[in-house]
């Protein structure tokens, strides 16, 4: 039952007066010194979060502005000269009494009871639980901070009927979620289903028409939860912590911050610095100190490039690109070639430049959407007047990053937690059409019986509960006869480690799945949701995917994507010799994997037992990074270093656990560096061997000791000394020298010299073939 407080007409509602219930609070919410918004929040946060705002762009003056209630059913909010402000559209209806309900929705009844009118039909950020989100309305974020004008992201449902987040600023609007690089198929969701209603539950759970099914990380009831579109384009799911009156990220659309479109504004770029910030390029200022959303401005008068070549430059931009706005594309074309389509081209701002394959050309007439990241696979080329100088590496993380929006100086990123959408995962279409056509079949059913259940106030059955696990094809919980039907009784075993044995698995849809059985050791809740928690909120293509989890009193188990060459041990270290190409292509691989880890996303993970048997080779040989049983998130704003206990495996661990140093994400270098220098030599080089007098080394440490010795002697041949002799030679030598650099950098024991993973990806980057060619061009 809705607890209430109401008020009747004829009544007046002055601007320093507010009534409440449990959960929320209405009235007057005070901004700076005397600006009003008439509002709801909750009452036990401690910022007073905002779930509703009447006039969020016209705020009243607090001294004599006023809510009245009249006799003729008008709703008004009026500002201090008499001037209205905001009114619910009431006057033809007869109004009795208005009421704040306990689950946040403002109402207004007639005599009889019935709601005439109510805040539930007119959201503006936020989305509260059991308020039906339909075709008609729209999220659209505040301005920033403090700043609670009408901003510039929409999450809403678009004509195609699938719900997006969109970027609708002053000078373009862009899509940006889900992947537009994927149709609505590709992106798991339906667009055949023109219902178009969603709607987030007391569960947490978030169930729509287009098969957009999601829920927090600490589902259950008895939680306060707002789904919210922020300033930084980003759609969260948040839970409020009644002690601390804090509230907790429990799910997030994006979980790359600057694949956000417009955030940067015009000509602006997003550069993780770790965290996302923004930048303006060479030759560019920003066009408004004190507001990001307005870009960057060049400080030069553009030039005809195609009347006076000679007078232009491009400046080379590695990691670079500006999503859209591509005036024309050209596969198969050489660089110099793309760089005289630019010059003949006077609306050419800059080109874009890729080596996949064939090279590919695109030529950009404006430059919104701006990212820097070390998954790009290309170069941008910025055209610029020969006259502006600039340096021969371009620099982009040293200077104008914080982002402000309004007067208010924030960071980008709000989160505690990280759902990636990149251009790299492979879809299965396959499966993804089959699924489609069963589902479509019986799609009217579910949505009819699960939308039925789920307005019913007792709350959540189990079987609506079933629909959210049938409709979800991303994320779900399995029982355990489901999983030891699809494993024929955890018959076929893949491996086994410190957290528990794997199996091979077909579940119902045919996907096929690796199913890890959770040791006796790690069936603690702290174990078991860290993998959960971790890996089934991130998305990469070098990250082993998870679909699902089984959570039964004596069963615990994690549900992974099948990944068919097995783990990277059973090849580097058999009788079956791996090839360099593929050596390389883990290293690399690897590398962008950690990096997302510990830079891209907005939660940094740290892995803590990277080796061999955790990177695991689908049939291409791209690895997968897997095994996220001992992670540790590393909070951005404070260093919190504390663990339980010393977590990895002998031989690939840094002496920072040994010396009871802070943990840090050059723990993972160091592991890395030592699975680098085994993936050169093609021997495990964290065995221990037994030297004169009986000491003990490590064969790491004496591989490093020959190493610096024939680099110091200046040995010619050091390299094909190092390498692998199982190869014959066959493996490339520029690479070879990098790894074995690398290599040796990462397992400094001083930790401050380690590089950062981002920097390796940049370093491998140089030496991989296209962009080594690219160079040279």
């Amino acid at each position: 039952m809705f607890l209430s407080v109401q008020f009747r007409k004829p009544q007046e509602f002055s601007a320093y007066r507010v009534f409440s219930v449990r959960v929320f609070t209405c009235g007057f919410y005070g901004v700076g010194e005397n600006a009003y918004y008439f509002s709801i929040w909750f009452t036990n946060s401690k910022d007073k979060t905002v779930a509703w705002m009447a006039n969020r762009d016209k705020p009243v003056n607090g001294k004599g502005s006023k809510l009245s209630l009249h006799r003729d059913g008008a709703f008004v909010l009026t500002d201090v000269d008499g001037s209205i402000t905001w009114e619910a559209n009431t006057r033809t209806t007869y109004v009795e009494r208005a009421e704040l309900l306990d689950n946040g929705n403002l109402v207004l009844k007639d005599s009889s009871g019935k709601v005439v009118w109510q805040s539930f039909d007119f959201p503006t950020d936020t989305l509260l639980p059991h308020q039906r989100f339909i075709k008609s309305k729209k999220l659209i974020s505040i301005l920033g901070r403090g700043n609670y004008g009408t901003g510039y992201f929409n999450f809403f449902f678009d004509t195609d009927n699938v719900l997006r987040l969109v970027y609708d600023g002053p000078d373009i609007s862009s899509v940006y979620w889900p992947n537009v690089d994927f149709d609505a198929f590709g992106n798991g969701r339906t667009n055949f289903n023109s219902t178009r209603i969603a709607m987030l539950d007391e569960m947490g759970w978030f169930l729509s028409s287009d098969w957009l099914n999601f829920n927090g990380s600490d589902s259950g009831f008895g939680i306060r939860r707002r789904l919210t579109m922020d300033y930084d384009g980003n759609l969260r799911l948040y839970s409020l912590n009644i002690v601390s009156g804090l509230w907790t990220i429990t799910w997030e659309a994006v979980r790359q911050l600057c694949s956000v479109h417009g955030l940067c504004g015009r000509n602006g770029i997003c550069v993780y610095t770790p965290e996302p910030k923004c930048s303006c390029p060479p030759g560019y200022e920003m066009a408004d100190p004190s507001n990001w959303n307005k870009g960057c401005k060049p400080r030069f008068s553009r030039i005809c490039s195609s009347k006076s070549p000679q007078q232009v430059k491009f400046v080379k931009m590695r990691y670079v690109d500006y999503y859209g706005f591509d005036s024309s594309y050209s596969p198969g074309i050489t660089l110099e070639s793309c760089k005289m389509r630019c010059l003949e081209d006077c609306q050419c701002n800059a080109f874009s430049y890729r080596l996949t394959g064939d090279g590919k050309c695109f030529t950009k007439v404006e430059l919104f959407n701006g990212y820097k990241s070390p998954n790009f696979p290309g170069v941008l080329y910025l055209k610029l007047p020969l006259s502006i100088e600039t340096s021969e590496v371009v620099v982009l993380n040293g200077t104008n990053h914080t982002c402000k929006l309004g007067e208010t100086t924030i960071t980008i990123g709000l989160g505690t937690s990280s759902t990636l959408e990149t251009r790299g995962r492979r879809v299965r279409w396959v499966y993804l059409y089959s699924f489609a056509s069963v589902i479509g079949a019986i799609e009217m059913l579910f949505f009819v019986s699960g939308w039925w259940f789920l307005f019913r106030k007792s709350g959540i059955p189990d079987m609506v509960e079933e629909g959210y696990r049938v409709l979800s094809n991303h994320f779900r919980k399995f029982s355990y006869m489901e999983l030891k039907k699809a494993t024929k009784n955890f018959q076929e075993e893949l491996g086994r480690g410190a957290s528990g044995v794997v199996f091979k698995g077909v579940l119902a849809d045919d996907r096929v799945v690796a199913v890890k059985k959770l040791g006796d050791a790690y069936l603690t809740e702290e174990v078991f949701w860290a993998e959960v928690s971790i890996i089934g909120k991130i998305n990469h293509m070098n990250l082993v995917r998870m679909w699902g989890f089984c959570l039964e009193p004596k069963h615990r188990l994690l549900v992974y994507e099948y990944v068919e060459n097995g783990s990277l041990d059973k090849h580097l270290f058999s009788g079956n010799v791996l090839g360099w190409n593929e050596r390389f292509k883990v290293a690399l691989g690897t590398a962008k994997g950690l990096a997302y880890l510990h830079h891209e996303c907005l939660e940094w993970v740290i892995h803590c037992d990277v080796k061999p048997e955790n990177i695991l080779l689908d049939g291409e040989f791209e690895p997968k990074i897997s095994d996220f049983g001992l992670a540790k998130l590393s909070q951005r704003d404070h260093n919190n270093s504390e663990m339980s206990r010393i977590r990895g495996t002998k031989g690939y661990m840094a002496p920072d656990w040994a010396l009871n140093l802070p943990i840090t994400a050059k723990v993972d270098v160091y592991s890395y560096g030592v699975v680098v220098l085994e993936l050169v030599k093609g021997i495990r080089l964290s065995n221990w061997v037994a030297e004169d007098g009986d000491e003990q080394e490590t064969e790491l440490t004496r591989f490093i000791k020959v190493v610096k010795r024939k680099i110091q002697i200046e040995e010619t041949a050091w390299v094909e000394d190092t390498v692998d002799t199982r190869l014959n030679g066959h493996f490339t030598r520029i690479q070879a020298k990098k790894m074995i650099e690398i290599g040796i950098s990462c397992v400094d024991e001083n930790r401050s010299k380690r590089p950062t993973m981002d920097s390796i990806v940049q370093a491998l980057l140089e030496c991989e073939d296209g962009l080594r060619i690219l160079d040279q061009a």
